[in-house]
C-alpha cells in the first residue's frame, strides 16, 4: 500500500527530472528547497549501491546530498548515520477514504482555481511557500487544481490538491495567520475531498511531518489514518564527501 502513496508523491509534487546514479534515484528540484523534489532514494541493494556517487550527483545537481529514508531502508538508514548524515523531519502520510470527508459547504467558503491567483500565491508566501514550491505545482502533469478558501469574506487560505490514479494528495496547506481557527481549513479539506470525488479518487493523502502539531490535530479531527512514514538523512555541514 505505502508504494501507492510514494508514487503519488512524485507524480503530484514532481522533480524538475530524476536521474539514475549509482543505484540511486536523484531528484532534481530544479531550484526548489522542497525536500521531496531535491533526494534520492534507493533503487537496487544496497549491496550494488554507491552512496558516495549518489553524493557526487546530487553535489553536480547543486543540492546538498539528502537522502529520502522509507520504512525498508534501515540498512541504508544505519549507513548513513555511520557516513554523518542527520535525522531530519519525520513524516506521516496520512489518508482517509473520500467518501468520508465530502460535505456541501457554504457559498463562497472555497474556489477551485488554476492557475493560482496572486493573493493565494501571497498567502503562500507568508507562510513560506515561494517561487520554487509554485513552480512544482505547474509542472506537475496530473489532474490538479489549487484551493483558494475564504473567511469573513476575504481570501483565507491556499492549497494544492493533484490526483494519481486513485489517490489524492493535498499539498501546500497555508492559512494566513488572520483567520486561523475559523474553520478555514477544514472547509478546505472538504473541498478537496469534493474535487477528489469529481476526479475518480478513492483516497485523499497528505504529507505532514510529525513536528507540524496543528496540522496533525486538524488531520486526526479528520479521522485520516497512517498508511506510511519516511525520514530524511541529510549530510551534517562540517562532514566531509568521502
Amino acid at each position: 500500500m505505502s508504494k501507492a502513496y510514494f508514487d503519488t508523491i512524485d507524480a503530484t509534487w514532481p522533480p524538475l527530472n530524476i536521474i539514475e546514479r549509482g543505484g540511486f534515484l536523484l531528484r532534481n528540484g530544479g531550484g526548489s528547497d522542497s525536500k521531496r523534489v531535491c533526494c534520492a532514494t534507493l533503487n537496487t541493494s544496497l549491496s550494488a549501491a554507491d552512496i558516495q556517487d549518489a553524493e557526487t550527483g546530487m553535489i553536480a545537481l547543486n543540492q546538498r546530498p539528502l537522502f529520502m529514508i522509507r520504512e525498508e531502508d534501515n540498512e541504508l538508514d544505519a549507513k548513513l548515520n555511520e557516513r554523518g548524515y542527520d535525522i531530519v523531519d519525520p513524516v506521516h502520510i496520512l489518508s482517509a477514504p473520500v467518501a468520508t470527508l465530502i460535505r456541501e459547504l457554504e457559498p463562497l467558503a472555497c474556489f477551485e482555481v488554476f492557475p493560482p491567483l496572486a493573493i493565494m500565491e501571497e498567502i503562500w508566501a507568508a507562510g513560506g511557500i515561494t517561487e520554487g514550491r509554485l513552480n512544482v505545482m505547474h509542472r506537475a502533469q496530473t489532474a490538479k487544481t489549487t484551493l483558494l478558501g475564504r473567511a469573513k469574506g476575504r481570501a483565507a487560505g491556499a492549497a494544492f490538491v493533484g490526483l494519481h490514479e486513485k489517490i489524492a494528495m493535498l499539498h501546500a496547506l497555508e492559512v494566513s495567520s488572520r483567520a486561523r481557527r475559523q474553520g478555514v481549513a477544514v472547509n478546505m479539506m472538504y473541498a478537496a475531498a469534493n474535487w477528489s470525488q469529481d476526479h475518480g479518487a478513492e483516497q485523499l493523502s497528505v504529507v505532514v511531518t510529525h513536528a507540524n502539531t496543528a496540522a496533525n490535530k486538524l488531520y486526526t479531527f479528520l479521522n485520516m489514518k497512517p498508511v506510511g512514514h519516511y525520514h530524511y538523512r541529510i549530510k551534517q555541514k562540517n562532514s566531509r564527501i568521502d
